[in-house]
Parts: structure tokens; sequence; C-alpha cells
């Protein structure tokens, strides 16, 4: 039996990266699970893992950027799953450069699939949970605490909207039995791996300045932590930042 046995949850970008690693601990604790994303082939490999495990998700194709699909994707689990408990806003399109640099179209998808996108999961997940409780965790990053944003300020400005939203709601819906809270993660995500291919030197010197010498796994120190944020061991824990980061962003 696990924590979250009869528990309904949404994890948008499920079908790979931190999002697959949020939506495969959260089945492994008895959820059901709406794995969203754009992505259909890698919904459908996620819900075959928690299926494989003995648990139980539907994939629900959708892009964040598009309130319809928004929408549409709480309504249709909803429908098949059942009343919505949990919340994962992961999916973002991350617009990186330098000010100058970055054009008008990547900062607008990007605050469109991120603070934007996130308001509209809230909002309409917010019916099914008033009330009978629900916890929502949304997705910052280390770059919003960098004191040297260089290429990252766009990109930061756009996690740190999701993170004042994320207090809004905690104080305001808190009275619904609502809690509200952000992760930061570093983990070994496609992006991450990407990254590290193409600069390696630029990503060891990141690398020695997490004091615990090792970047964090999708599954096992993401999910699981967000696996727990979200059960009743953490039910009076509302409007924080959990750092998932092996102590990078506050430790260095």
């Amino acid at each position: 039996m696990g924590e979250l046995n009869d528990k309904v949850a949404i994890v948008t970008g499920s079908g790979q990266g931190v999002g697959r690693g949020i939506a495969l601990a959260l089945a492994a604790e008895g959820a059901a699970v709406a794995v969203a994303g754009r992505t259909e082939d890698k919904l459908v490999a996620t819900c075959a893992e928690i299926e494989k495990r003995g648990g139980r998700a539907i994939p629900i194709v959708c892009d964040v950027g598009e309130r319809e699909q928004i929408e549409s994707c709480v309504e249709t689990t909803a429908a098949k799953l059942g009343a919505i408990d949990v919340l994962v806003n992961n999916a973002q399109a991350v617009p990186l450069g330098k000010l100058l640099h970055v054009p008008d179209e990547a900062f607008e998808l990007g605050w469109r699939t991120g603070p934007m996108a996130t308001l509209r999961f809230m909002r309409a997940c917010y019916p099914h949970m008033k009330g009978r409780g629900g916890s929502i965790v949304n997705l910052a990053s280390g770059a919003g605490l960098r004191p040297d944003p260089v290429g990252l300020g766009l990109y930061a400005a756009i996690k740190e909207a999701i993170r004042s939203i994320t207090r809004a709601a905690a104080c305001e819906w808190g009275k619904d039995a609502i809690r509200v809270n952000a992760i930061i993660p570093l983990a070994s995500s496609p992006g991450m791996e990407g990254w590290t291919q193409a600069f390696p030197e630029e990503a060891a010197a990141f690398l020695a300045t997490v004091p615990l010498g090792r970047v964090g796994d999708c599954e096992a120190d993401i999910g699981r932590a967000v696996a727990s944020l979200v059960g009743p061991a953490f039910g009076y824990v509302t409007g924080t930042t959990l750092m998932l980061d092996g102590g990078q962003a506050y430790l260095r």
C-alpha cells in the first residue's frame, strides 16, 4: 500500500526527464497518473513502464502553451481517472541567451509555457481540489538564485514568476485545503545530458559546485522527493521551495 493510493495526479512534460521520473515515483506510491506532454510515443512509453510495474496511467497529448489543451487535459483526467488530487507543472520551453540575443518570440513562448501554463493548470484543477484537499508542485530553477545570471536572465525571470504564483496560491488557497509548493531540481534529464556532452568542460566546472558531487536521478532523487512532498507526511508544508539540487544553489 502506497501513501498515494486512490489519488489522481497530472504530471506535465512527463514523457521524459524529470517529468517522467516524477510520474513513475507517484505511480509507485499508488497514484493513478495522467502522463501529459506533446510527444505521444514518449507518453505511451512512460505509461507502459508504469503499468509494467503494476501502476495505472493514461497518456494525454497536451501542448501546455495552448489554453484549450490544458482545459481538455484536466477534463479528460477527471473523466477517466477521477477528481484530481495532485498537479505537477513540469513542462516548459526554455529561452536561453543574453538579453540582446533572445528573440521576443522565444521569451513569449517561455512565458506562455511557463507562468501562464502553470496558472492555467492550477485554475483548471482548483475546482477538483477545493475543500477535499490537493497538492500542487511547480518547477522553478536555480537560475533565479544565481548572482551571475548571464545568458539565463529571461529564463530566471520566468521561473521566479512561477515561484511568486506558487506563494500567492499557497496563501489564497490554504483555506481550501490546497497546498502549493515549488521545487528546484538538478537532474540527469535529456537537456542536462545534452549540455554536458556539448560543453564538457563547463559541465565539469558546474558539477564541482555541487556539494554532494553528483547530478540527481530523475526518479530516485527528484520523483521520490515529490511523491513525499505531496503525501501526508508533508501535509503541513505549503508556500515553500524545496531544493533538490545536492546543495548547489544555496551552498555555493
